[in-house]
């Protein structure tokens, strides 16, 4: 039987996210780990040959999981049998000293995430580059802007984009500050108190804290824990999960509305040449991306469940009860949003809007979208708020009922209002004020600089991100 793959690695994530969470990967982490311990703890005067680092150096990468996991069936349990093979490539034995399995697990499995949080941020830079450049290509495109999926006021199409960008910039500023003070659980021993390196070491406690220091600089995290145990707290898990979900969420609103707009063909997020839309329907050149980038969003809020059900779930020092959900819960939950940007991007490079179809309906709904506008009127000129609020939503009701039936081929508003003597308009100024509300969409033009002078600041912070192009996606 052939082996069953993760099509969330296989078929969404990119090749260095794969790279972070491979079998082999994880491997290599974790003996570069063992051997930065063993260098720091030779630095600092235990007998460690040189020439014996050196031999687990020249083997490091000599990687055979099957051989691994041969070793594990026998021992049943994954450190020592990862320990045994690593030692018998090098000839030698002096890795794991003072360590217990989680001073291994957990920080390798901390520099992974670590690392996957720098990749999606990075590709979040992109995406909120790709959206402030949409926002600012479409700032003068006038849309009817919808609440309960139905025609409210006018807005602009800068502002739709510039609205969802400002969501993924708030998740993106939370993210940033998850990575800077993310700390590393460090070389902590069996239950915390760093009692196997003080045997190490003579009971030097400057020795263990530099030791401690030297593995959180191979690390790559500036941050390490004082107070753990056996395991750092889930709840460090439940932070990560929790942004990436809140990272997702702008995106998946986008994709949300893009998917609707398409369905009147007021948008649409691209076809490629050669793709196809349906096995049945020739004609159909469907929002799938979009639906997929929905679909990211539904999985990265299940992760999300279960690091909530690991969070405050810990006992006295630890225990290993949360690892099985952990195995599939982390490496997912970053292949699912690695996927999710690369689509996203995707489909932020290739979207059109067509202006022709969203003036058509601009024109339709456009004396609907401007009631508001009508009503402060007549309120100016003295009628009572409710009253006038009372006569315009019945006329404005007859006369959408009236284009439903086919009654009325054209919007018929402005007349109903303006031979209503209860109004106090007269038809001159409703159609002054119909003019007007053709290209007025109140402060977006303001609020969709300020969105943009807020991404200024994302492209000097993140070069590399201004220009990123994603993969080829399936």
């Amino acid at each position: 039987m052939s082996e069953i793959p993760n099509i969330l690695a296989n078929r969404y994530a990119t090749e260095p996210m794969r790279a972070i969470w491979s079998p082999e990967g994880k491997v290599i982490l974790e003996r570069e780990l063992w051997i930065a311990v063993m260098k720091a703890q030779a630095e600092l005067g235990l007998e460690i040959p040189e020439k014996d680092i050196l031999s687990y150096e020249n083997v490091k990468n000599d990687v055979d999981i099957a051989s691994i996991m041969d070793r594990e069936r026998v021992t049943r349990h994954d450190v020592k049998a990862r320990i045994e093979e690593f030692c018998d490539l090098a000839g030698c034995e002096h890795i794991h000293k003072g360590m217990t399995s989680r001073d291994l697990t957990e920080n390798v499995e901390q520099i992974q995430i670590y690392r996957s949080l720098k990749v999606i941020q990075s590709k979040a830079a992109a995406a909120l580059i790709a959206i402030s450049l949409k926002a600012q290509e479409w700032k003068d495109l006038y849309i009817s802007a919808r609440t309960h999926n139905v025609a409210a006021q006018t807005s602009t199409m800068g502002k739709r984009m510039a609205m969802f960008g400002e969501e993924l910039l708030g998740a993106f500023c939370a993210l940033e500050s998850t990575i800077e003070s993310y700390p590393a659980r460090g070389i902590k021993g069996a239950v915390g108190t760093q009692l196997d390196q003080l045997a190490l070491f003579k009971d030097d406690t400057d020795k263990v804290a530099m030791l401690e220091q030297k593995v959180a600089s191979h690390l790559g995290i500036s941050k390490t824990a004082t107070n753990v145990g056996q395991v750092y707290p889930r709840s460090l898990d439940l932070r990560v999960i929790s942004i990436l979900a809140e990272l997702s969420s702008g995106p998946s609103s986008f994709c949300n509305t893009l998917r609707l707009m398409a369905g009147h063909e007021l948008a649409g997020e691209g076809f490629a040449k050669g793709q196809v839309g349906s096995s049945a329907m020739p004609h159909k050149m469907n929002a799938r991306s979009c639906e997929r980038v929905n679909g990211f969003n539904v999985l990265l809020k299940g992760y999300l469940t279960m690091a909530g059900s690991l969070s405050g779930n810990q006992w006295n020092e630890g225990d290993v009860s949360c690892s099985v959900v952990r195995r599939v819960m982390l490496p997912d939950a970053f292949f699912v949003a690695d996927g999710l940007f690369e689509t996203c991007l995707t489909v932020l490079n290739q979207m059109e809007v067509y202006p022709d179809v969203i003036n058509n309906e601009n024109e339709r709904y456009l004396p609907f979208l401007t009631t508001t506008t009508f009503l402060m009127e007549c309120v100016k000129e003295g009628t009572g708020r409710e009253e006038a609020h009372e006569l315009i939503k019945k006329h404005a009701v007859a006369a959408l009922q009236a284009l439903r039936s086919g009654e009325a081929r054209d919007n018929d508003l402005i007349d109903r209002l303006s031979n209503d003597d209860g109004l106090k308009i007269s038809k001159d100024r409703l159609d002054q004020l119909l003019s007007a509300a053709a290209s007025r969409a109140g402060a977006a033009g303001a609020q969709i600089e300020e969105f943009l002078n807020s991404i200024e600041e994302i492209k000097t912070k993140y070069p590399d991100s201004i220009n990123y192009s994603p993969g080829s996606i399936l």
